[in-house]
């Protein structure tokens, strides 16, 4: 998808920041590493507190009316010229391209795209549109990346591993399949369960093959789904998120 109509942050550096439902109901974490990172890098973040949902879940289970409402809701919540960073390629790709299409039809779509215009995945705005290429600090270990679907047709992956890749004492490692997806995919993994745990074994198996110290991925959902596979197999597996990564690595060097 074309990406490039996007704009770039201000001179100085002003945010808003959409922490996500995933972040809100498991992974605290890793909203507090994302907050650290782009802190670290000069962002002043503002964290609208009316925030909920992206309107994914409906809008992937076809309940478009639905899905319309919550995005409404995220419109106003995030009014404003500042850029919207998601640590979430799938919630990221909802607002930027999944929340067009379901007001292409509606009379506030010029509403929504003021709002998709000005929305990035976190790596994203990192590399593309702050221009930071090197990450500093350090990270020992060999990492297997995971891309998410959703993180397809934009600069998300090719983004997280240019970063992931800066590290000192990080190797990144190929894993098979790799666009292959996890079987999560939000509602489908309740409707379709089998087809969604026989997925993730067969990624889970690429992992495994190259023996990665951690698997890291720019979306909970998938990390939440491998993860939760891979422990009930009784094989667990270490995982985080991208911003986790970034944040322990300024730690480890002693820049945090």
């Amino acid at each position: 998808m074309d990406l490039s109509h996007r704009k770039l942050p201000g001179t100085d550096k002003r945010v808003q920041l959409m922490a996500t439902c995933l972040c809100d109901a498991f992974y605290a974490d890793a909203a507090r590493a994302t907050v650290e990172v782009l802190e670290y890098i000069g962002c002043r973040l503002e964290f609208p507190e009316g925030q909920t949902c992206c309107g994914q879940p409906a809008f992937n289970g076809g309940d478009w009316a639905a899905s319309r409402k919550v995005v409404r809701h995220t419109v106003r919540t995030f009014a404003g010229e500042l850029p919207v960073i998601i640590p979430s390629a799938s919630c990221a790709a909802m607002v930027f391209h999944g929340a067009l299409l379901a007001f292409e039809k509606e009379p506030d779509l010029p509403e929504v795209r003021q709002l998709a215009n000005r929305t990035w995945e976190l790596a994203d705005f990192i590399v593309n549109a702050l221009g930071v290429r090197t990450w500093p600090g350090r990270y020992d270990a060999k990492v297997a990346f995971h891309r998410s679907c959703h993180s397809r047709g934009t600069e998300t992956g090719p983004a997280a591993l240019t970063l992931l890749s800066s590290i000192a004492g990080t190797t990144v490692v190929p894993v098979g399949e790799a666009e292959q997806c996890c079987g999560f995919g939000g509602t489908f993994s309740v409707a379709f369960p089998n087809v969604s745990t026989s997925m993730g074994a067969l990624k889970l198996e690429h992992v495994r093959a190259v023996q990665p110290d951690l698997l890291v991925s720019i979306d909970m959902s998938c990390m939440m789904h491998l993860g939760g596979l891979a422990a009930k197999e009784g094989k667990p597996i270490r995982t985080q998120h991208l911003a986790q990564v970034l944040r322990d690595s300024l730690k480890n060097g002693g820049l945090l």
